[in-house]
């Protein structure tokens, strides 16, 4: 019998004193700590993650989201048939191997790592398997790359191309206050005081499929930020003035949205315009039989695969076009799905690319970098290093300190330094 008092087979003999010796034996290792079941190891990979890893791990919506459609994608098309037992280091490192090969980055080759590391860990300690095939197996470098961050002249330009009065105040409160997305569009009334200018950081809300909301819906408030700890910080007299007008002129109560999603006029369906002119973009790349295709056509977005903006785009447009005709079994044309919260594609492709592209910044800028920006700003301004830590809600000042000297001109003493060096007299 097994932990649980459950009975179960040690095995198949051909004579009673073997199969005695084979339950003794098996009852002797559930007491000693051991489970006590051989057959669990004999379990298919997919078997032991679809019905015991995965619905029992403890993880957030966004975090269960993600492995999922990683397993589904990378992991469980490899190791799936397999028994947990007969999975060793050699098959992981032909995996990575084969991913690598086929083209797939550096990042997401060592994200699937990270989860299929997880499955095994847990595997490991509830004596599935006595061995972690992870373990050892090194996955392509992903080098770390410099931060670019918006200075404060180039936020000013791209502040004027923002289309309308709210869009402006949720980007400016965002570079103010160092806000993640989910917190920012979180935010409601009470949150702030007007009279201190204090602004409590209690919740966050994520944006996930209704497969993985608990009462299939889009957007899931959790009752704590990203680091699992509320925090509060002032924020400046110019910014709570905006916010406390915008709340009186929309005539929002405690309880309400700061920002909200505007309503929609009607379902439409997005179809690009192609400004650029296809003959002056040249050719695509060569495709592995070394033809290459003109821009905006079929044979170069399916034969060269060619995924510049304008081929997806002119792709995008074929397949409205084929969908208005009523071919290609044509699907219901989608209309925001929002409980009032901001849906981040949304703004990212309505209001936040257009004026990133039409700002001409020269770097890419996503509305997460304003983040960055708050914090490389405070800190090239003088602001204390543990200040700023409670600010954003770090962990660790070594994840402060990587915004020090982050802007532009840090360099300019060090270069000024080194100026005076070469062209001191002799």
């Amino acid at each position: 019998r097994d932990l649980k008092g459950r009975q179960r087979s040690a095995g198949t003999f051909r004579q009673r004193r073997e199969a005695d010796r084979a339950w003794q034996r098996a009852e002797a290792r559930v007491a000693q700590g051991y489970l006590g079941d051989p057959g669990r190891g004999r379990q298919s990979f997919r078997d032991y993650v679809e019905k015991t890893w995965l619905p029992n791990h403890e993880i957030e919506a966004s975090t269960r989201q993600s492995y999922t459609y990683v397993l589904r994608c990378r992991i469980l098309p490899e190791f799936g048939s397999m028994r947990m037992i007969d999975i060793l280091p050699e098959h992981v490192r032909e995996w990575v191997a084969e991913m690598k090969r086929g083209g797939v980055s550096p990042p997401t080759i060592r994200y699937a790592m990270v989860v299929l590391g997880a499955i095994f860990t847990t595997a490991l300690n509830d004596q599935v398997t006595s061995l972690h095939p992870c373990k050892g197996v090194k996955t392509p470098p992903v080098p770390a790359q410099p931060r670019s961050i918006i200075t404060p002249e180039q936020f000013a330009v791209l502040y004027e191309c923002l289309p309308d009065e709210q869009s402006r105040l949720l980007v400016e409160t965002a570079v103010e206050s160092g806000l993640r997305w989910g917190e920012l569009t979180e935010l409601r009334v009470r949150d702030l005081d007007f009279a201190t200018r204090m602004l409590t950081v209690s919740r966050a809300v994520v944006q996930v499929h209704p497969e993985f909301h608990p009462e299939g819906g889009r957007f899931l408030v959790k009752p704590y930020p990203k680091d699992k700890e509320y925090r509060r910080f002032k924020l400046s007299a110019q910014i709570t003035a905006k916010l406390h007008a915008h709340v009186v002129e929309r005539g929002l109560d405690r309880d309400d949205l700061l920002f909200q999603a505007p309503e929609e006029e009607g379902p439409r369906e997005r179809v690009p315009r192609l400004d650029d002119d296809p003959d002056a973009l040249g050719r695509t790349e060569p495709n592995a039989a070394g033809r290459r295709y003109r821009h905006g056509t079929l044979t170069g977005y399916s034969l060269g695969s060619c995924r510049c903006d304008y081929c997806r785009d002119a792709y995008c447009r074929y397949r409205a076009s084929r969908r208005a005709e009523g071919k290609d079994d044509p699907r219901g044309v989608r209309v925001r799905d929002t409980d009032g919260h901001i849906p981040s594609y949304w703004f990212r492709d309505t209001i936040w690319t257009p004026a990133v592209k039409s700002a001409n910044l020269m770097i890419r800028v996503r509305i997460h970098d304003l983040r960055h920006a708050h914090a490389s700003w405070l800190l090239a301004g003088g602001a204390d290093l543990q200040v700023v830590k409670q600010r954003l809600g770090h962990g660790s000042l070594r994840t402060t300190e990587k915004y020090l000297h982050t802007l532009p001109d840090a360099d300019e003493t060090a270069l000024e330094a080194l100026s005076k060096m070469r062209n001191r007299p002799l």
